[in-house]
């Protein structure tokens, strides 16, 4: 997979998981690509999720428990 291949693609997986979270209820707010790790040779480039605050990881724990059901 060459750089921009792969750059391409973390940045595609980020707005997935973007878009899915926020139908779910879930924002997070530093949810990125970490340049770090995708201007590497690394095949598998890094999501950075990011921080986050009580209420929010609140609703992830809420949408990752409906989900197991």
């Amino acid at each position: 997979m060459t750089a921009s291949e792969r750059l391409r693609a973390v940045e595609d997986a980020v707005a997935q998981l973007r878009s899915e979270l926020g139908a779910a209820g879930v924002t997070l707010p530093s949810l990125r690509m970490d340049p770090v790790s995708a201007a590497g040779m690394d095949p598998y480039p890094l999501v950075e999720l990011g921080r986050c605050n009580l209420d929010t990881a609140l609703r992830l724990v809420a949408v990752l428990h409906h989900a197991r059901k």
